[in-house]
C-alpha cells in the first residue's frame, strides 16, 4: 500500500468535506491511527508531513514511539483506546492527548499522575453514545458529574469523544455527541469532538467533528 498516496487522498476528502460543510480545513485534526502497525509503516506518513498519531495501548506506544520521536520530535501522540487506571502515569508521561477519560476511578488516577509528573495532559471524555458497555465510555446520565469532577481535579477537557455502534447509521450518534458538547461546554465553541473513523469521517466532519481518527484508510488493514 502506498501510504503517502493514501494520506493525500484522505486529506483531499477532508478538504472537500470541509468546503461542503463551510468549515475551515484547519478546524479538523487528522489523527492517523497507527495501532498494531510497525515503525516502518508509520515512517512514510511522517515523511509526507503527518504529525498527529493515535495509539490504543500504552505498552505498544512505549515500545514503538520513543525512537520515532527522536527522529521527529514534533509528533503529537494521542491515546485513543481504553485506559486502565494502573497505566495512568505511563500514559500521562508518553501521550499529548487522552481521548478515553470515562470514569471517576481513572480521573483520580490521572489527577494523581499529573500531580506527580508536574504536567496536565488534556483529555476528551469518552461517552457511551450507543449504550454499549463493552466499548467503555461514560453514560450520558453520568456525564455532568464526571465533567464536574474533572474540573475540580483541574484536568483540562478538550471536549467529548464517541464510537458509534458498528451496525447503525453513525450520523444520529455524532449529532447527539455534538448536542451534548453544546449543552456542557464552558462557553460556545470551547470544546472539540473526537468522532469519525475511516468509514465515516466525512459524515463526522459534516456534523462538527474536530478530531477524526483514521486508521485503515491510511495504513490498510491492521497488522
Amino acid at each position: 500500500m502506498d501510504h503517502a498516496a493514501a494520506l493525500s487522498q484522505v486529506e483531499e476528502n477532508i478538504a472537500r468535506t470541509c468546503k461542503i460543510a463551510r468549515r475551515e480545513r484547519g478546524d479538523v485534526h487528522l489523527v492517523a491511527v497507527s495501532k498494531t502497525h510497525p515503525a516502518q509503516t508509520i515512517e512514510p506518513l511522517l515523511e509526507a508531513g503527518q504529525r498527529v498519531f493515535g495509539e490504543n495501548r500504552v505498552q505498544e506506544a512505549q515500545d514503538k514511539w520513543p525512537d520515532l520521536r527522536e527522529r521527529c520530535p514534533e509528533v503529537e501522540l494521542h491515546l485513543i483506546g481504553q485506559l486502565q487506571s494502573n497505566k495512568a502515569e505511563d500514559a500521562a508521561a508518553l501521550f499529548d492527548v487522552i481521548h478515553s477519560l470515562d470514569r471517576p476511578s481513572l480521573l483520580k488516577a490521572l489527577a494523581k499522575a499529573y500531580d506527580k509528573l508536574g504536567k496536565r495532559v488534556p483529555c476528551f471524555i469518552q461517552v457511551d453514545i450507543g449504550e454499549e458497555e463493552q466499548k467503555g465510555g461514560c453514560s450520558i446520565a453520568d456525564l455532568p458529574d464526571l465533567i464536574e469532577q474533572a474540573r475540580e481535579a483541574e484536568i483540562p477537557l478538550l471536549g467529548l469523544m464517541c464510537i458509534p455502534p458498528l451496525d447503525k447509521e453513525p450520523a444520529p450518534f455524532f449529532a447527539l455527541l455534538a448536542e451534548l458538547a453544546r449543552r456542557h461546554e464552558p462557553e460556545p465553541g470551547a470544546w472539540g469532538l473526537s468522532m469519525g473513523m475511516s468509514a465515516d469521517y466525512e459524515t463526522a466532519i459534516m456534523l462538527s467533528a474536530t478530531h477524526i481518527r483514521v486508521g485503515s484508510a491510511l495504513f490498510g488493514e491492521r497488522g
